[in-house]
């Protein structure tokens, strides 16, 4: 191992939910040092609670670190941050809210400097958390306002992988978001990200339709005919791999959808619904960001948390997806650099600037 081995931060989420839970159960496992460098951010209290209540000598030992910078590889890494606070599992209270952002916020920095190579966020209360420091739907919104870039929420696993073209909407506003411009937007971004993301050369895509039986030949809705067909036709005019509109019912019960490398939603249940059902340990990632942001694909739990039933699986494939990620898009950023001198070097030639064109020099 070396010391530039993948950092990935992990956020502790809400102090009352699982997230803690999931985070030590996950880095119970000393493989898990093997394959990254974990940087936990959270509150000591909140940290020794779970681990004395909960995991006992199981508990992974925690290092902690003023900053990420002094992070080590072979061992579980912790910057405390926030205030004092009193742990009270099962409850949303201010207290658990504020703690949640303070580690949310002391990662993203992180995360903007380098500092990390990844970020993997554990639930939050998004209710809770509303307030002066907070007013987004969720880490997505967040994560776009301090990243930039139009984020795409992409649930995946082994098996399937789910974008949405709206996300965090009321069910009513959903078809008022639906546009051409949208869709093409939402199939552009998701067929870059599974290429630089995760390593498939050109994928194809199914697109779902947004009313009962792909609208019936407009019987059940227009948006089919005069909306998503056309944008999916523009969309295979630029060279996307993009099938549809297809009835999501049909599509994910005759198990059409693993023909496809991927499958775009028009809205959040009809994606997420049927992939927590499919791929029970998925995991959400954010595409269309600088940055490499994976969580686990379940909420903060409340009626399960303090009970040593919370499951760190969905957590542990949240960390392998951050890193498979990363190691794409590095991948990813070689190959398409500069690609006269890789094709050179395939044939045994070793080439410098000098050798390559003026025009290839100035490039």
């Amino acid at each position: 191992m070396s010391e530039d081995k993948i950092r990935i931060g992990i956020t502790q989420g809400d102090t009352n939910g699982i997230g803690w839970e999931v985070v030590l159960g996950a880095f119970a496992d000393p493989r898990m040092t093997e394959l990254c460098t974990p940087v936990i951010y959270g509150s000591p209290e909140a940290a020794e609670f779970y681990a004395a209540t909960l995991c006992g000598e199981e508990a992974p030992a925690l290092a902690k670190v003023a900053s990420a910078d002094e992070a080590r590889r072979g061992r579980v890494n912790m910057v405390p941050v926030g205030e004092r606070l009193t742990v009270e599992p099962g409850r949303a209270t201010p207290e658990s809210a504020a703690a949640a952002l303070a580690a949310l916020r002391r990662a993203t920095d992180d995360l903007k400097a380098r500092r990390i190579d990844a970020l993997v966020t554990a639930p939050i209360n998004k209710e809770a958390m509303q307030g002066d420091g907070f007013r987004f739907t969720g880490h997505t919104e967040f994560l776009a306002a301090e990243l930039g870039g139009e984020p795409m929420m992409i649930m995946c696993s082994d098996r399937l992988r789910v974008g949405l073209v709206t996300i965090h909407l009321p069910v009513t506003e959903v078809s008022a978001h639906i546009t051409r411009e949208g869709i093409g937007r939402a199939l552009d971004t998701l067929r870059a990200s599974l290429r630089r993301d995760f390593g498939v050369v050109e994928p194809r895509i199914a697109v779902l339709a947004l009313n009962p039986h792909a609208g019936d030949g407009g019987l059940l809705g227009r948006e089919e005919e005069e909306i998503i067909r056309p944008a999916v036709a523009e969309a295979v005019a630029r060279g996307v791999l993009a099938f549809g509109p297809f009835a999501a019912d049909g599509l994910f019960a005759n198990g059409g959808y693993a023909r496809y490398d991927a499958v775009l939603a028009m809205y959040h249940d009809q994606g997420l619904a049927p992939f927590k059902v499919l791929a029970p340990d998925g995991v959400n990632f954010t595409a269309g960001l600088a940055e490499v942001r994976t969580s686990p694909d379940h909420g903060t739990a409340y009626d399960i948390a303090g009970q040593g039933k919370a499951d760190p699986q969905s957590l542990r494939s949240a960390v392998y997806a951050a890193i498979d990620i990363v190691q794409h898009r590095r991948a990813w950023d070689r190959w398409t650099s500069n690609p006269l001198p890789h094709a050179e070097r395939e044939k045994g030639r070793d080439v410098s600037v000098r050798d390559l064109p003026q025009a290839a020099k100035e490039e």
